[in-house]
């Protein structure tokens, strides 16, 4: 395969991660982001990746067959070797495991039971209802039971960008710190067929360009003609501190979701709790309130939390499409973008995919 000139438009998880897998593979790549100036931390109003909590739910996805489970599986298995490149002494990066999802009903707890019959050799096994292996505080909601994945949890989002940049720079690839402002077809330089022009005034000619901008992106598209929607929708997390407890997190697993609410313990008496439930681009306090007493269901310990930090931040979810939006528009230009709740759990399979996409072309 001959090397292309390829630009990134875009640096949260799934952008930096393509930039690093198409450098690996050969390609000369830019990565371009006017957030590539900032440090990687968590502080109010954020950027997709930098808000999630990482959460990888690939094995307990509802659905058996179709694209959508077809990139969770390509993502579970390269995941590990993600991980294994990617982590440093100095940037540590770890699969954290395992993930158990509470059911909430009866009808729900049924469907558990269906999927772990089905899954057992992906790690799935079923929680019968009441169980609580845990010495000190109590799993909330746990009369019907539920499901533990093995191999599905989270990963720490700062610590993944912490390794994408260094990676990034091992792989030589210029990172670029201006918006882009268009996006045009170029005919006036041979094989390479798109012009960026950065807010500076500097224009970039390229083989090929992926768009990985998240609600950023229809305002590069629609005047190529190509209309690709997306709605914001937001995430709110709560990093709470809990009354000192001698048994702390002792059972606990990596990751607890209830009602749709991700519990995740990050150190002695520390939590975050979190979700992406809302629409639009404003935070509800009565949504994060709620967020907390797990729908009625939270015990004592986490309601008497006291909140030690809170952010929020948008995801990109496609109007009348399925997420993720994988496309190849035309000769040269790629869109991989609009990964709603799961730009972390799908950024290996979507940077493998862009590759694949990039090597037919090159063939043709």
């Amino acid at each position: 395969m001959t090397a292309s000139t390829v630009a990134i438009i875009g640096a949260g998880a799934v952008g930096a991660g393509t930039a690093w897998y198409l450098a690996k593979h050969g390609h000369q790549v830019m990565l371009i982001d006017p957030k590539l100036d900032q440090p990687i931390n968590r502080s109010g109003a954020l950027p997709g990746t930098t808000a999630s909590l990482g959460v990888l739910m690939g094995h307990v996805f509802r659905r058996s067959s179709g694209r959508a489970w077809r990139l969770r599986q390509h993502s579970m298995t390269l995941w590990p070797e993600w991980v294994a490149e990617l982590s440093s002494q100095e940037h540590p990066l770890k699969l954290n495991t395992p993930l158990i999802q509470l059911a909430s009903s009866e009808a729900e707890a049924t469907l558990m039971k269906q999927l772990t019959e089905q899954r057992q050799h992906l790690g799935l096994e079923l929680i019968s209802p009441n169980s609580n292996p845990c010495m000190g505080r109590s799993w909330p909601n746990r009369q019907h039971g539920g499901l533990i994945s093995h191999q599905d949890g989270y990963l720490d989002p700062i610590a993944l960008q912490k390794c994408l940049r260094a990676a990034l720079q091992e792989q030589r690839v210029q990172q670029i710190q201006e918006p882009v402002v268009s996006l045009e077809r170029n005919s006036s330089v041979e094989d390479k067929q798109w012009r960026l022009q950065l807010a500076g005034g500097t224009n970039l000619n390229q083989e090929a360009v992926v768009i990985c901008a998240a609600l950023g992106s229809e305002a590069l598209l629609e005047p190529l003609g190509h209309s690709l929607p997306m709605t914001p929708v937001l995430g709110q997390v709560l990093d709470l501190e809990l009354i000192s407890d001698q048994h702390n997190w002792s059972g606990w697993p990596a990751v607890l979701v209830s009602h749709g609410i991700n519990l995740i313990p990050h150190g002695p008496n520390q939590i975050w709790i979190g979700a992406t439930l809302e629409p639009g681009v404003q935070p509800i306090a009565s949504h994060l309130k709620a967020m907390q007493h797990l729908e009625g269901d939270a015990p004592a310990w986490l309601e008497s939390a006291t909140v030690k930090d809170q952010w929020h931040g948008l995801r990109a979810r496609p109007v009348e499409r399925p997420a993720p939006l994988l496309e190849k528009l035309e000769p040269g230009l790629i869109v991989a973008t609009g990964h709603y709740r799961n730009g972390v759990l799908l950024a290996p399979a979507s940077a493998a995919w862009v590759k694949e996409q990039l090597t037919n072309e090159t063939r043709s």
